[in-house]
């Protein structure tokens, strides 16, 4: 009796888990794979190891440093962050396609990102843009993600809490 119980509690384990695999396998994405798209350039980046021209402007106020990214999945986190394949956004964004760029829109107050821009030529991304928007009564702010591949990323951000000054920052990162 025993026995057959723990065959039974193995079958069962067993097909569960397939069902789950079969599952996540015809998951089709109904929009650009952002999140898979930046994972593979954090990889490529991580192997090429390029040396990066690094501007810093906090308020008008800039920096410029060459550095080596150690990782860059962390430093690409912002771009994957804009992940738009989120099951609960689904339906969410309008597609324009014209010629070689691709042109994702919401106007959902609940999804910060509002706008994604990729282009491509013969296939290949040449850029994306990114913009997302948080607001509520005592936060709003603005963000501009820039991609060139093996070329250059900026980060644009603007905030304003509400007693407090505004704040306007840019980071650049040049490869090299």
């Amino acid at each position: 009796m025993t026995k057959n119980l723990c065959i039974l509690v193995f079958a069962l384990a067993f097909f569960s888990c397939n069902q789950r695999k079969d599952a996540e396998a015809n998951t089709d994405l109904l929009y650009f794979d952002v999140k898979g798209y930046f994972k593979n350039e954090a990889l490529h980046l991580q192997k090429v190891k390029p040396l990066v021209q690094k501007l810093v402007n906090l308020n008008g106020d800039a920096e410029s440093k060459a550095t080596k990214i150690n990782d860059w999945e962390k430093e690409l986190t912002i771009f994957t962050d804009a992940d738009i394949n989120k099951t609960s956004w689904r339906g969410s964004f309008k597609i324009n396609k014209v010629a070689d760029t691709e042109t994702y829109t919401s106007d959902n107050r609940k999804i910060p990102v509002k706008r994604i821009i990729i282009v491509k030529v013969n296939g290949k991304v040449t850029s994306i843009e990114i913009i997302r928007e948080n607001k509520n009564m005592v936060y709003q702010s603005t963000d501009t993600l820039l991609y060139y591949p093996d070329s250059l990323y900026e980060i644009r951000k603007q905030q304003k809490i509400k007693l407090l000054n505004p704040k306007k920052y840019i980071i650049t990162g040049k490869l090299k």
